[in-house]
């Protein structure tokens, strides 16, 4: 049994059903505020800001998870859509509780890299879940553009390389920040991808002796 196996055995009965729904809802919330309502700044209310957490202002532990893009109304609507999308396909996959559990490990992450960084956006969290969505369904296609038809696990690729090269010509900070950003999925699937690739290497080994012994037999 996997400790996934024995916390949802102990707290499975507190997970937060369709909890993307609701992340989903808060952002369509707040965009709606700030288009009908700018004066009022909501975001600035919301967004991840250490100073003002370690003043007092704790909501904004949480409440980042709900600013959403900033881009125009067409890109916001498919940007929820895309995120509610990849949220319930791996609630389906996993079952609430896991799915609740990812996403808090998640927040914990962007939380400590904000806290590295002196800021925190919720788009590392939800490139975690792109990760996630790709590992779970890589082939599953999408309309680039609404035109290009691409598989998942191609975008997740271009995706970790451009992180991969920021990861290598960042400093320290950004380095701890996307390691920390990330390590939901590393703690989900870094297990998976070790077992994966000492089955390879395995593989490479036992079929280098195989040929290198089927050469010596010819020889011999």
């Amino acid at each position: 049994m996997t400790w996934l196996d024995k916390l949802e055995r102990k707290w499975g009965r507190h997970a937060i059903p369709n909890l993307m729904m609701t992340v989903v809802m808060g952002m369509a919330l707040v965009f709606a505020c700030n288009l009908l309502f700018p004066r009022a700044n909501l975001i600035s209310y919301l967004y991840f800001s250490p100073g003002l957490i370690m003043r007092g202002q704790i909501w904004r532990l949480f409440t980042f998870i709900f600013i959403p893009p900033n881009s125009s109304l067409l890109w916001i609507v498919f940007s929820l859509y895309l995120y509610y999308f990849i949220g319930t396909s791996l609630e389906r996959e996993w079952g609430s509780f896991r799915f609740n559990v990812y996403y808090l490990l998640g927040m914990l992450g962007s939380i400590i890299a904000g806290f590295i960084t002196g800021a925190a956006t919720n788009s590392f969290l939800n490139l975690s879940l792109f990760f996630a969505f790709a590992a779970v369904y890589p082939d599953m296609q999408l309309l680039l553009f609404f035109i290009i038809p691409i598989k998942i696990k191609y975008l997740a690729i271009f995706d970790a390389v451009l992180y991969l090269y920021s990861f290598m010509m960042g400093g320290w900070t950004v380095r701890a920040a996307i390691i920390a950003s990330l390590i939901n999925f590393f703690i989900f699937f870094g297990p998976n991808v070790i077992n994966r690739f000492r089955s390879n290497l395995r593989y490479r080994q036992q079929r280098q002796a195989w040929q290198q012994n089927t050469r010596n037999n010819r020889n011999g």
